[in-house]
């Protein structure tokens, strides 16, 4: 009854650390009781309480420094990870030097508990980094399993992000680690680290050495990670480039496909058509007849070399999935072979792909086939000779139900936005075994307010029992309006209807069939659907390096209670991408105030981007600070009206 009395006065919210008082009182007795249950029930709950008010518990330290060699080793790790949350600066040296001898005697699981507390405690008190890095660093020569071995690595690369004292240190570490380093995924992972740290250090030829190693005596994934990392040094650091050329030259003769072509690559990139294996070996030879100034005849100094550098060193801006559909709608749009290749002629696509269940299209005289994808959607159109002459599509959106699954006809609309034009793609099923449906169109009203007038009608000849195909209905942009206004269109599917005997299959009554009408629900043409989602490596820069006069500032209430909700529906309401993790919300933390960054680029490669400041009150509920910025202000205006 004592105990859960004082665990309960040590959950309560709002506790000053004087209200503390008297349970941690009541739990330190507990601490020397001879019952192994109290003394892991008491550590258990100063631990927690050491969490958020670790002074509360800073008059326990001697009686949990005690409990450091206790039998059970879940309350020695307690003690433990609880003196690293209360202990002082100047109590480290001596609490690492109990801890030294307890690591050994303890299993993976507590000792992954004591690295993630010590990690803290280097936050914490920063100017003891040399200390615990090498602490850390002693344990990872040691045995230990793979999980306890990463919770050190990412302890190490953690400091090295938030104390940059560490860095040189803490990548001499991690060299010597994967010198005898069983796991691969834990190699790789130093390679890129060293690759992309190294060579801003001090001395980065000190690193060759332990990369180099990892290509001679490691495996296939090892080695071109290895491979990797060389080349982003010859690309960083010009005093070493001719030296890791000749490195990279010798892997061109490796027996793995992978670290060949990353070798070739990296060669070439650098300003060197890499050689045959057969034309390589006077490599070295040329290299120390010119003493060091290593240029070969087929070497381009010239700008290829400078961009193939940014290339090694600075990240693709977009994923590769996304840079591969770019370069599909860059073949099928480019007339001729004026078009030069690069990111700049790269057509804007979706950065994300939502898949969506198969959808099995059955053949007819459009070659319809099987669609797995709203980008397969896409590609099909170029196909339709109707469809194909209307231009480059800029986005094609996700399906859109238009009645209910469980009806006797089932609609679902893509649409397909180009400069011009609007394709309407209407995914029709026929679910009623007694009618064939002859000449099934969506018919589609002109939008009221004028933006948007219906061109034309692809309709579906016949549509079996079953059986799913496909009708469009294209419609002509105003030019005289501003691209992207919203529109609601009504939408009604219309057919002729052939009764027909279920189970034979046999025409009952008129072959013409009867006209017939079915309601759809209405067609909403947003902003958002002219609005792709696209990268930002640097939000900041790009954003001031918008004009500011072409600013659009609105603020709104909006119904949402939950902050993961409100960013999930502010995303939607704009269509653009989330970048600088912006985007990611637990589900499970729910603050007051987040602030979400947007990019995106409108129809006509019009860069738009957004600064969103969201708060959730308990009495106004949620409030959204809203700021667009474009290359167009009649843009920013269309963008933050999105939100409703």
């Amino acid at each position: 009854v004592i105990y859960e009395a004082a665990k309960a006065l040590c959950t309560l919210p709002g506790a000053e650390d004087r209200d503390l008082g008297p349970a941690v009182a009541v739990l330190q007795l507990f601490l020397s009781s001879p019952k192994s249950t109290l003394r892991l029930a008491a550590m258990r709950a100063l631990s927690k309480v050491a969490t958020t008010k670790p002074s509360a518990v800073t008059k326990c330290n001697d009686d949990m420094e005690s409990l450091i060699g206790d039998n059970n080793r879940s309350i020695a790790t307690y003690a433990i990870t609880t003196l690293l949350k209360t202990g002082s600066e100047s109590s480290i040296d001596r609490l690492m030097k109990q801890i030294s001898s307890f690591m050994n005697e303890i299993a993976d699981e507590f000792k992954i508990v004591i690295v993630v507390a010590i990690r803290e405690l280097c936050l914490k008190y920063p100017l003891k980094h040399r200390v615990l890095v090498g602490f850390l660093a002693n344990f990872l020569r040691e045995e230990g399993g793979f999980d306890f071995k990463k919770a050190i690595v990412d302890a190490i690369v953690t400091l090295i992000c938030a104390i940059p004292e560490t860095k040189e240190s803490s990548l001499f570490h991690l060299c010597e680690f994967i010198e005898d380093c069983e796991f691969t995924a834990l190699s790789t992972q130093i390679l890129h680290l060293v690759g992309s740290l190294g060579p801003t250090t001090t001395a980065p030829a000190c690193y060759i050495r332990f990369i180099y190693n990892r290509v001679i005596l490691e495996n296939a994934n090892v080695r071109a990670a290895a491979v990797t990392a060389l080349a982003k040094f010859a690309a960083q650091v010009p005093a070493l480039r001719a030296s890791v050329m000749v490195l990279l030259d010798r892997s061109l003769r490796d027996n793995n496909d992978e670290v060949r072509d990353r070798a070739t690559f990296a060669l070439r990139l650098l300003g060197k058509h890499a050689l045959q294996p057969s034309e390589s070996r006077s490599v070295e030879s040329d290299y120390n007849r010119n003493q060091g100034d290593y240029t070969s005849p087929q070497v381009d100094c010239g700008s290829f070399a400078e961009v193939g550098i940014r290339l090694l060193v600075d990240p693709i801006s977009v994923s590769f999935s996304t840079l591969s559909r770019a370069l599909q709608k860059f073949e099928s749009s480019v007339d001729g072979n004026g078009v030069a290749l690069n990111f700049s002629t790269l057509p804007n696509v979706d950065d994300e792909l939502t898949q969506k269940p198969p959808v099995q299209v059955s053949a007819n005289a459009h070659g319809s086939m099987l669609i797995d994808s709203v980008e397969n959607r896409s590609a099909e159109l170029s196909k339709i000779p109707e469809l194909a002459s209307l231009g480059t599509i800029f986005r094609t959106t996700a399906p859109v139900q238009l009645t209910e699954t469980e009806t006797e006809y089932v609609i679902s609309c893509v649409k397909h936005v180009m400069d011009d034009h609007i394709i309407l793609e209407f995914i029709i099923s026929n679910t009623l075994p007694e009618q064939i449906l002859i000449d099934v169109c969506v018919s589609v009203d002109a939008d009221p307010n004028g933006c948007y007038h219906v061109d034309s009608h692809i309709c579906i000849p016949r549509l079996q029992c079953g059986a799913t195909e496909r009708s469009w209905t294209i419609l002509r942009r105003d030019r005289s309006q501003v691209q992207g206004m919203p529109a609601q269109l009504t939408a009604e599917l219309k057919f002729r209807v052939i009764d027909v005997d279920p189970v034979t299959g046999d025409i009952e009554g008129d072959e013409e069939g009867f006209p017939e009408e079915y309601p759809l629900e209405d067609i909403e043409i947003s902003t958002s659907d002219f609005m792709s989602k696209a990268e930002s490596k640097d939000f900041r820069a790009e954003w001031d390096n918008l004009d500011k006069d072409r600013e659009v500032l609105q603020k709104f209430a909006l119904q949402f209670k939950e902050m993961h909700v409100a960013v999930a529906g502010i995303i939607a309401y704009l269509g653009m991408k989330p970048v600088g993790g912006t985007g990611e919300l637990d589900a499970n933390d729910s603050p007051l105030q987040h602030t979400l960054h947007l990019s995106g680029m409108f129809i006509g490669e019009i860069r738009v981007m957004a600064r969103a400041q969201i708060r959730i009150d308990a009495n106004s509920g949620c409030v959204l600070k809203l700021a667009i910025r474009s290359d167009v202000l009649e843009v920013a205006k269309l963008v933050a009206d999105c939100v409703k």
